[in-house]
């Protein structure tokens, strides 16, 4: 999976909105209601880089693999960083987004959570 295919994929989760952040973060976010589940990093040097929130046992599995690091700010809270998708096998990277999705979504209140699986989030 390269990196269009997999901001395909996670425009395509239920309830999911990207938002272009410019200088200075300069990222691309996925979130489902105001709850950020994915990121690609926009500008050089790191450009496409992709961080996700992860559970606490695969951050320590996943930070021991090569071109897979603690996200940057964002490690301590159990993110990484992969540093080339193409590096991931495409269905476990798919399973690795879909949890953070989930785990995003259910940080939503319940009302909410139905507002964004139905389509009428404001």
């Amino acid at each position: 999976m390269d990196t269009t295919q997999l901001k395909k994929f996670c425009a395509t989760l239920p309830g999911a909105v990207s938002t272009l952040h410019g200088h200075p973060s300069n990222i691309l976010t996925y979130a489902v209601g105001d709850k950020t589940f994915a990121y690609f990093k926009t500008s050089d040097p790191e450009r496409w880089r992709f961080s996700i929130k992860v559970t606490p046992d695969r951050f320590l599995e996943l930070t021991g693999v090569p071109g897979i690091k603690p996200a940057r700010w964002m490690g301590r809270f159990r993110w990484i960083t992969v540093v080339d998708v193409r590096s991931v096998p495409a269905d476990y990277l798919r399973e690795l987004v879909e949890w953070s999705y989930q785990e995003a979504l259910g940080k939503l209140s319940r009302k909410r959570r139905a507002l964004v699986l139905n389509g009428i989030d404001p």
